[in-house]
């Protein structure tokens, strides 16, 4: 895209426009003991209802506490949001911690990861049973790995400009792992029986030299079923389309393990390759809010993009939070570059070159010279990176021109971002492994153990105003109260709930 062009569509963008820009931030992480074993203890009531409460819940286990902020059109109002959630979980978690980092640390026997519970309702039976059919398809280690979403719209874009960013995103969103993959190393317990390939480390440490985020590798959120899907990101039609196929069509292994135990227990919701729309693994996903009982691709069929999740950002053990301003203020700058700049139709060869360039760059991204591919042709990484950060520039200006102020957080952003470029020693995939080496011991989870400590600390000290933890607290009770009143309304069995909810006249 010529400069021309995109100075344009930058005008174009009225000030107002701008401001209604909204990110909320979706942050899993691992509750753990003192010493950085898994916590077997079941989420705390005082946290509210994991079915119903809209701010905190769990992901795939009991021990993986998920925390939601609202969308706001401020990146201040976010984190603000996101360190109360922090303060609340601390005081309600005792003696636990929030595990800082992505990769796990201590982990017990596969079997014996708790997995999610949500009460006798059919729809929180549903989701357990969800869960048990992904430890069954890819193990409950994988499902451990945490990290952040962030989910981010922009008012008056229509489905095609929201898939048009997607394609960008997707083509681009290596620069990401590398400016903010923070999963370079693991505990030996996440490896142990797997052929992972990594190097060791002191006594329990597994890792790669130049790896970036592990967790966006061929050890993590990956599937080799899911791979054979071919999901075209062109159109909402296209891609409604392979969904639907990936949910409805029955997969050989899956239908081979079945829906039912021996002793009619359920073990998965269903054999198709895909439960349901959540199992389906991505860098980004076109995302709208869904209405009680309502299937997801259903809501984007019928009422169109809402926002995207982008779902490749690990946390960050060096910011409390998981995620800090500037990080942020450059995913506004970087989402916004995908969306304005031209997006040509992907083809089933793109779409296979860029999962090996994101293999590539979660394993080697800091190798020196390492080339990833762009068409016909190959280019290093740090050539392309540095291509998008200059034309991110002009973004950064008018982001910092209407909305900022006297301040101008996002081109410090994009200054961060070519330093990190220029000198990779300072990404915080090259620290978390300097902070490893350091140690006497090179232990993963003991440097981890320290750093979850350290943020332990600093969100207790922090004081919570009375008025908004009495708030937080109702928010709780409440929360608690609703899924009462959805298990004492029940009134259909959970076979037939399982086979309305499932059919495939709901994915309209």
């Amino acid at each position: 895209m010529s400069f021309e062009s995109l100075q344009l569509k930058l005008q174009a963008l009225s000030a107002a426009r701008l401001a209604g820009m909204r990110r909320g931030i979706e942050k899993e992480s691992l509750r753990t003991q003192a010493d950085g074993q898994l916590a077997a203890t079941p989420h705390p009531a005082a946290l509210g209802a994991a079915l119903t409460h809209p701010h905190i819940t769990t992901d795939f286990s009991e021990s993986q506490v998920e925390l939601v902020t609202g969308a706001n059109t401020t990146v201040g109002q976010t984190l603000d949001e996101l360190a109360t959630l922090h303060q609340l979980s601390y005081r309600a978690i005792g003696d636990e911690r929030l595990w800082v980092a992505s990769m796990p640390g201590r982990l017990p026997p596969d079997a014996q990861i708790p997995i999610g519970q949500y009460g006798r309702s059919n729809v929180g039976q549903a989701k357990t049973v969800y869960r048990h059919g992904l430890s069954h398809r890819y193990g409950r280690r994988m499902q451990t790995i945490s990290g952040i979403h962030y989910n981010w719209s922009l008012p008056g874009l229509s489905n095609d400009e929201y898939f048009g960013l997607i394609r960008n995103f997707r083509r681009h969103s290596f620069l990401l792992l590398w400016l903010f993959g923070a999963s370079p190393a693991t505990s030996t317990d996440f490896g142990a029986g797997l052929q992972h390939g990594l190097d060791a480390m002191g006594t329990d440490t597994l890792y790669l030299p130049y790896a970036t985020s592990l967790r966006m590798g061929r050890l993590g959120y990956q599937s080799d079923a899911q791979a054979s899907l071919r999901v075209s990101y062109n159109h909402l039609a296209g891609y409604g389309a392979s969904l639907q196929d990936a949910l409805t069509q029955p997969y050989p292994a899956y239908e081979a393990l079945g829906v039912k135990s021996a002793d009619g227990r359920y073990q998965q919701l269903s054999t198709s390759l895909l439960q349901i729309e959540n199992e389906f693994y991505g860098t980004i996903r076109p995302k709208r809010t869904i209405q009680s009982g309502e299937r997801p691709l259903h809501a984007l069929r019928q009422r169109g993009v809402e926002y995207v999740e982008v779902r490749c950002m690990d946390l960050d053990p060096f910011e409390p939070a998981g995620i800090g301003a500037q990080t942020s203020h450059f995913l506004d700058a970087f989402l916004l570059h995908c969306l304005l700049s031209d997006s040509p139709q992907d083809t089933p060869e793109e779409v296979a070159a860029l999962a090996r360039n994101q293999h590539r760059t979660a394993a080697r991204g800091r190798e020196p010279g390492l080339l990833l591919e762009r068409g016909e042709q190959t280019l290093t990484l740090t050539d392309w990176a540095a291509e998008l950060l200059t034309q991110m520039g002009p973004i950064a200006d008018l982001l910092d021109q209407r909305l900022a102020g006297d301040g101008r957080p996002h081109q410090a952003a994009l200054g961060a971002a070519r330093q990190m470029l220029a000198n990779p020693a300072l990404t915080p995939s090259a620290r978390v492994l300097a902070a490893i080496q350091a140690r006497p011991d090179a232990s993963f989870v003991g440097w981890v153990r320290e750093r979850s400590d350290a943020v332990r600390t600093h969100f207790l000290a922090q004081p919570l105003p009375a008025t908004a933890a009495e708030r937080w607290a109702a928010m709780a009770r409440e929360s608690l109260a609703e899924q009462a009143r959805i298990e004492a309304a029940e009134t259909q069995n959970f076979d037939d709930f399982l086979k309305d909810y499932l059919s495939p006249s709901q994915l309209g």
